[in-house]
């Protein structure tokens, strides 16, 4: 599946593609959300044009030395893509400096609209290069297991999205948070686990595998064939944020998120105050 940037350099994208393109990474520099970018296209856009804008920001990261360590995906619950009206999940890249160690703290400020989901982290150990995955594919090219938390953020002003919005701004990713106890996947069986996560003590959300387009494993499938037909594979040491268990939690400074998921353990994170820095 090409993209309207195959064979173009950044710097030549079409001008809408540049335009809302600027318009996100300015509101990521600035901390200033910025208006819809579906605005920006004739009839709001369409997916291969909000993947065009995504792509041209991840190609400007990765010149500034950002380092992709694998990818997110989005949309996995039903629900939501009833919602927003399409009948696929999106995705988005992940940078190494999007990680928040277990028990960290993210500075007040750090992100615009942070909101937390729990999730299944996978790690692979091989390259799924196949345009049309299968489970097998994934089960064995999956080294382990990890529980996460996806601190999710959009640059777009009060979370007024479309799919074209999300898709363009990296698939609204912010953070991520990685449990430190690996699991084999022959120790949990991904489609049962069940997940609790506490807000300050407070449940905040749940959910299962079964929730997460009928099991982890599944949006993995969908991740690693999607990728593939666009010439850009899941390789080895790849991290893979498979999508959320439960509806996600805005957060707060001061706030404390703690998930549990079944199987596979723990993972938590705290956002501070405003009297720190960005």
């Amino acid at each position: 599946m090409s993209t309207v940037l195959d064979g173009i350099r950044p710097d030549a994208a079409p001008p809408a593609v540049i335009k809302a393109a600027d318009l996100l990474a300015d509101a990521a520099r600035t901390g200033a959300a910025c208006p819809p970018v579906r605005d920006l296209f004739d009839d709001g856009g369409d997916l291969e044009t909000a993947y065009a804008v995504q792509q041209l920001n991840v190609r400007r990261g990765q010149d500034a030395g950002r380092r992709i360590v694998g990818r997110k995906i989005g949309l996995t619950s039903v629900a939501v893509q009833r919602q927003l009206g399409v009948d696929r999940p999106d995705f988005g890249a992940l940078f190494a400096d999007m990680a928040v160690p277990d028990g960290g703290e993210v500075p007040a400020g750090r992100l615009l609209q942070p909101k937390v989901e729990a999730e299944v982290a996978l790690v692979l150990g091989r390259d799924l290069p196949h345009r049309e995955c299968t489970v097998v594919d994934v089960l064995r090219a999956v080294d382990f297991a990890l529980p996460a938390l996806e601190i999710v953020d959009s640059r777009i002003r009060e979370w007024d999205i479309s799919l074209v919005d999300t898709v363009a701004d990296n698939a609204s990713s912010g953070l991520y948070v990685l449990g430190g106890t690996p699991v084999p996947l022959t120790r949990v069986g991904l489609r049962s686990v069940t997940m609790a996560m506490t807000r300050n003590g407070g449940i905040a959300s749940e959910g299962s595998g079964a929730d997460c387009l009928g099991s982890p494993l599944n949006a993995a499938v969908w991740l690693a064939s999607a990728l593939a037909e666009r010439g850009d594979p899941l390789r080895a040491g790849d991290l893979v944020l498979t999508g959320a268990l439960g509806p996600m939690a805005p957060a707060s400074p001061g706030d404390i998120f703690e998930a549990h998921i079944s199987e596979l353990g723990s993972v938590r994170v705290a956002f501070g105050t405003e009297g720190d820095q960005r």
